[in-house]
């Protein structure tokens, strides 16, 4: 792994690898974020935009399950943006399994493997803006519901329930057992490669 910084307010982070036998890879990272500041509450205000026509559903263990679905008409549909809490405590089989999101979204693309924007993250009090590029065929949403600590963190704060989102581009999860995934396999002689871009930027904040 490489992790770069640019002048454009960048963080590149580019993954490869190489095996001496048949093997899956798909590799990424559970960075949290939020961009009101570590101490600043929840992220359920933030605005979150995802290029995604279709998600995985799951079952009980977080395993995607049959096909994937369209985002339309759902609480996972944001083709536009919509708070991450809006719809978050719908009556909604898929978010009573993860206690939120926690599912992998496949990103709209029309060319496989090139760099495309996947999700934009905007928080208005700050005007703080995160956009993540990609060349995975995936993102993971996890809106936090599992974050809680009795120990204090930086600056002695206690984070609580979602008080910070994870957004991962990546494979499909299980894809070494779904033929029907973009495949996982890293041959002998092959290299993997993957590129993740987070671009960071602002915009007037909201009084």
């Amino acid at each position: 792994m490489t992790y770069a910084v640019t002048d454009d307010n960048e963080l590149i982070v580019d993954y490869s690898a190489i095996a001496d036998a048949p093997t899956p890879v798909n590799l990424t990272q559970h960075a949290y974020f939020n961009l009101a500041g570590h101490d600043a509450g929840d992220i359920l205000d933030h605005e979150l935009t995802l290029d995604a026509s279709h998600f995985l559903p799951v079952d009980a263990a977080l395993i995607p399950v049959g096909a994937m679905r369209s985002v339309e008409g759902t609480p996972f549909d944001f083709k536009t943006p919509h708070r991450i809490g809006e719809r978050i405590n719908q009556s909604d089989a898929q978010l009573s399994i993860g206690h939120g999101y926690d599912h992998n979204f496949v990103i709209d693309r029309s060319n496989e493997g090139e760099l495309a924007l996947a999700a934009r993250v905007h928080e208005p009090r700050s005007g703080r803006v995160l956009e993540i590029f990609t060349t995975e065929p995936g993102i993971q949403f996890y809106s936090g519901s599992g974050v809680g600590s009795d120990r204090a963190g930086k600056g002695a704060h206690v984070y609580a329930r979602n008080s910070a989102l994870a957004l991962e581009p990546q494979h499909f999860p299980d894809s070494p057992n779904r033929p029907d995934f973009p495949s996982t396999l890293l041959r002998p002689g092959e290299e993997y490669r993957s590129r993740t871009v987070y671009r960071f930027s602002t915009t007037p904040a909201s009084s």
